[in-house]
């Protein structure tokens, strides 16, 4: 499994999948396939996770040019996907931190 970081849109995305390739596209690409995502019958749902699994549930492979291609790294077990501002490296959608406050 790989973690893939890259840039696309000023954000920065962090996503895990099975394939890495040199793109049949165009030279210059890399093509990631096989996105891996936490289980859709997961209890807690990560707003980040829930976002990314929507924007790639039709994609079969992804092409990116190469200079967008941040780091990839071969990993034993899957991670959080993340999407960071591009200037700041916050995160888009963090979980909250902050617990309900009770009404007393």
């Amino acid at each position: 499994m790989y973690k893939v970081i890259f840039h696309n849109h000023n954000k920065v995305y962090e996503v895990y999948c099975q394939q890495v390739t040199g793109s049949e596209f165009s030279y210059g690409f890399v093509e990631f396939s096989d996105f891996v995502f936490d289980s859709a019958h997961e209890l807690v749902v990560d707003p980040t996770e829930e976002r990314l699994r929507e924007e790639f549930k039709d994609v079969e492979s992804l092409n990116v040019p190469m200079h967008a291609v941040i780091r990839i790294e071969k990993v034993k077990k899957r991670g959080a996907c993340v999407i960071r501002e591009g200037q700041s490296g916050e995160k888009v959608t963090p979980l909250p931190l902050d617990r309900p406050r009770s009404k007393n």
